[in-house]
């Protein structure tokens, strides 16, 4: 309703046509915006200015499409009304609409009827009134009865969301145990491989007693020899012996004396002894050599019975191995099936939560309208006081208030206006009906209208108590929720109504309902979602309050001036800002901050000078929040998203952080210490979502447009130092909050830049973490060495090849449209590398060798699948170790490093990461691919990092 204040305009009454109208002109887009029509026809109707055709031109023409074109059309109807029409517009804006009759004409509502022109009587417009009281009751019965089923419906969906989060508990039971049986199979990883490590010992000492052995043997043979040798010699010696024994017996003459023949034969005894002794030594050595022999035999036979039984322990603990991944298999696949159960859940209970929070705001809308509703009938209460001393003598006991009459009343005292305690501007009342327009319009026009007099208004009244003391109950609930204001006067005491009919008496129990019915401050903001617009004009925005909050958390109002234009218009601490529009160089500009970093909304507000408005949503709780986890260091501010590094950049003493190219970082706090060019960001643990070392970054904007030097990387480094992104779009920063140009509805951010696709130097770019599942596709570049490592990798345990499918034509059509088709075994053939095929090989738990080329890659990523790439390094020297196998493929050295040399620069334009192999790492084949199975193992278990598409 108006003012106190607002002065008194000229008098319609002694207007004219042209003036009336053009009075309504210069405010027709102030009516068109703020007016419904189905409120104002049934009033128009019935002071004739308006016929049911023209009702259902303006309520029910396919070309009127929005309210407004409604609204404008009902004007120009009217203007073939000449002043009639004008008049009549404007008393159904005083009674539907006294807050716009005020702005229009200057005048406050009148309550007096000689206000009223005359084109309907007095009592015709009471009745009129009586029925739209009567049919926004019965609206209201409706709405109540919605409400109540939406209740019983969200009752059933927290049940429903009560159930799913015990589900939720228990896939983290599953989740936990998941976990344990990991690390028990982690640890029976390690002991296989100290078994493998005993056993591979085992085998050395095995290996080094079978050496032994040899030698033994050899030294062996070589004793026989000499022994043999020894013996032959013996026996030789031993025949001579004799010999000479015998031809000295011949030629002895008899004359010899016994002297030499003594002597003779002490030496032949003493050379027998000798021989004796020496046949005994040996004898000796040849038994001992047997000793040794049979001893190294029992440790032979010793350590055969021990290679047996850890051979058999290997293939037990084989055994066991596989059962536990299969184990682990079957768990992983119960929680993936979990995990789709519960994001099915949160689905439905966000589902749920949406439905609350618009019921929720019908609810409000509803109560809203039953404040008009009562507004309107206690001003026309006091309209009737003049007439009403008049007919008391007819009817004493029977009010305006008491639901058996609406003719006749007593007189009422003079009451003070009553203000609202959360005053809105006139746009956020208008954006309520407007989000209720889309509902089928009711006419409340009469049907069959009868004289007023007080005998027909009696049956009326009887039969409106009949219903309305059935609402008594959800009346009482309803007022619970709002307050009564006043200005300090009491009122008096009204007495209760009651009424007689025959010999039945009836009266009422209670006091008659506020005059004025407000919702209090609380129960306002208890609907999720609710956005409140408000208009200020201001010379620096940013000066007059301070914000904290980023992505994460949302952007908060902190603090807000005392005394300034902010704090005037009711701007509290606690609200977030969801969007600012303001106008900047004839242009009107719009901001959405709802998912902004605290640097891009403090820039935001920063431009923001003049006009503005703001839109705000009330979230007190999640303020609050913040500011505990503020204080108790848990936080340092509201943002929290992840980027990739594009360019190298070194340390220094002031805790700035080193990184490298390629580096993932995640930012927690876009202004650290209120500075401007500096991001606070931490190392991410490459296999799980954990901040490492943490330190200070430059921004993107610092980087970008101060040139700020690049670290320099020394010669013998071969780490890459920049990484230069190609985009198809503009040359903006993605990270950066869109402004929107309301008139042409065109994004910008910073500086203009030409429309066009460039290479420019993006430091940093958004990356999100994806988990994919347990065995990723593999893919080895350059493409040459690829295919020629593909093979091996198909004949390893757990890799398979994928193969071509043969496909029809209509099939080859069908795959192309769904994007299906990876790559064709030959341009314009029926062989073709499908999406099937490549799924059909990881639902084995298979990693699936890709014979293809990086044009696979992004098709692979829309349908979330994320191969590993690895890229082999080459040098002149390790092409020449691969000599022979290119040959025989019919390759040259000079084509495999050409094709690396083509390929390498690619890997940059990929959105994802990529592994690389040093050449210096390999020198042949097995060892190339020993280490890739280290590489796939290591990269399977990492985050996938995913950029989003900038072409």
């Amino acid at each position: 309703m108006a003012g106190e204040c607002v002065p008194e305009g000229p008098n319609l009454k002694e207007m004219g046509e042209e003036e009336l109208w053009e009075l309504i002109n210069d405010n027709r887009h102030r009516i068109s915006l703020g007016v419904r029509p189905c409120i104002l026809i049934p009033y128009l109707r019935q002071v004739k200015v308006l016929t049911e055709v023209d009702e259902d031109e303006i309520l029910s023409c396919h070309n009127l499409t929005n309210r407004c074109m409604r609204t404008s059309y009902m004007l120009d109807l009217l203007r073939t009304q000449g002043r009639n029409g004008a008049i009549a517009l404007l008393e159904g804006l005083m009674i539907h609409y006294p807050t716009l009759y005020t702005q229009v004409t200057g005048r406050k509502p009148s309550t007096e009827p000689s206000r009223f022109s005359g084109l309907i009587k007095y009592s015709e417009l009471t009745e009129y009134l009586i029925r739209a009281v009567t049919g926004m009751q019965t609206e209201l019965q409706e709405a109540r009865n919605e409400a109540g089923k939406k209740g019983a419906r969200c009752s059933f969906l927290e049940s429903e969301v009560r159930q799913l989060m015990v589900q939720e508990e228990k896939s983290r039971h599953l989740q936990t145990e998941n976990e344990r049986l990991q690390r028990h199979l982690s640890s029976l990883q390690r002991d296989v491989t100290k078994l493998k490590d005993e056993k591979c010992d085992l085998y050395i000492r095995y290996t080094a007693a079978i050496e032994e052995k040899s030698a033994i043997n050899g030294r062996l043979h070589d004793l026989n020899l000499q022994v043999y040798q020894l013996q032959t010699e013996l026996q030789s010696i031993q025949m001579e012996n004799e010999f000479h024994k015998q031809r000295s017996l011949r030629s002895v003459f008899p004359s010899q004396t016994p002297q030499l023949q003594e002597a003779h034969k002490d030496i032949l005894q003493q050379d027998l002894a000798e021989a004796i002794d020496s046949q005994v030594e040996l004898a000796e050595h040849l038994k001992n050599y047997r000793e040794e022999n049979e001893k190294l035999l029992r440790d032979k036979q010793g350590l055969v019975d021990q290679t047996e039984a850890l051979s058999l322990q290997v293939q037990q603990l084989s055994l066991d191995c596989k059962m536990q991944q299969q184990k682990s298999t079957v768990v992983q696949s119960q929680m993936k099936e979990l995990q789709v159960e519960r994001d099915q859940a949160y689905q439905s209970r966000d589902d749920a939560q949406a439905m609350i929070a618009r019921i929720l705001a019908e609810k409000d809308t509803l109560r809203s309208q039953l404040v008009e509703l009562q507004e309107a009938v206690f001003i026309f209460q006091a309209k009737r006081s003049p007439r009403t001393q008049v007919q008391r003598s007819d009817v004493e006991n029977i009010s305006w208030e008491s639901p058996t009459s609406s003719s006749e009343e007593s007189p009422l005292p003079v009451r003070r206006r009553l203000r609202r305690m959360d005053a809105l501007n006139p746009m956020s009342l208008s954006s309520c009906y407007s989000e209720s327009e889309d509902a089928v319009p009711t006419s409340v026009r009469s049907k069959g209208v009868e004289p007023p007099s007080p005998e027909s208004l009696r049956r009326r009244q009887e039969v409106l108590y009949a219903d309305s003391s059935l609402e008594t109950a959800e009346t009482d609930s309803l007022l619970d929720d709002f307050v009564c204001l006043s200005d300090g006067i009491e009122e008096e005491q009204r007495p209760r109504p009651s009424f007689s009919h025959g010999s039945n008496s009836v009266s009422l129990s209670r006091t008659s309902a506020p005059p004025f019915l407000v919702r209090t401050r609380p129960k306002a903001i208890r609907i999720i979602g609710r956005v409140l617009s408000i208009s200020l004009q201001c010379e620096a925005l940013l000066s007059q309050l301070t914000v904290v909050g980023g992505n994460k958390s949302g952007v908060f109002v902190h603090q807000v001036t005392e005394g300034s234009a902010a704090h005037t218009v009711g701007i509290s601490p606690g609200a977030q800002i969801v969007e600012v529009r303001y106008e900047q160089n004839s242009r009107a500009l719009k901001m959405v901050l709802e998912d902004s970093t605290l640097e891009e909304a403090t820039w935001a507000l920063s431009q923001v000078t003049g006009f503005c408005h703001l839109s705000l949503r009330p979230r007190p709780n999640d303020y609050e929040a913040l500011l505990q986890q503020l204080q108790n260091s848990k936080t340092s501010s509201g943002d929290s998203f992840y980027i990739r590094v594009n360019i190298s950049l070194p340390a220094d003493t002031s805790g700035a952080l080193a990184v490298s190219c390629n580096d993932i970082l995640h930012v927690t706090n876009t202004r650290p210490d209120d500075t401007e060019d500096l991001w606070h960001a931490s190392q991410v643990h490459p296999c799980q979502l954990l901040d490492l070392q943490s330190g200070t970054v430059p921004n993107y904007y610092r980087l970008v447009h101060c040139c700020e030097p690049v670290g320099r990387v020394d010669a013998q480094s071969e780490q890459k130092a920049v990484r230069i992104v190609s985009t198809g779009r503009q040359g903006r920063n993605p990270l950066w909050v869109s402004v929107e140009e309301e008139n042409t509805k065109s994004t910008e951010s910073g500086p203009p830049s030409p429309s066009k696709s460039c290479v420019t130097l993006m430091p940093y770019t958004l990356v999100t973490p994806h988990f994919p599942p347990v065995c990723r596709p593999i893919l080895l570049l350059p493409t040459i060495l690829g295919r020629m490592l593909d093979k091996k990798l198909d004949s390893w345990q757990g890799f398979q090849l994928c193969e071509p499918d043969v496909l029809t034509s209509s099939e080859h059509a069908a795959h192309i449209q769904r994007s299906e088709i990876l790559e064709e075994v030959e341009p314009g053939g029926n062989q073709c590398y499908t999406l099937q095929s490549v799924d059909k090989v990881m639902k084995k738990g298979l990693h699936c060798v890709l014979p293809l080329g990086l044009d696979c890659v992004r098709r692979l990523h829309r349908f979330e699948i994320f191969p590993i790439i690895i890229f082999i390094g080459l040098s002149a020297r390790n092409a020449r170790k691969l000599r022979s196998k290119l040959q025989r493929n019919g390759q040259t050295e000079e084509q495999l490093l050409a094709c690396s040399k083509s390929e390498e620069p690619l890997l940059d334009k990929l959105p994802c990461l990529f592994h690389s192999v040093d050449p210096d790492s390999w020198c042949d084949q097995n060892s190339l691919l020993t280490s890739l199975r280290t590489h796939i193992w290591e990269e399977q278990r990492k985050i996938v990092w995913m950029e989003p598409d900038l072409w």
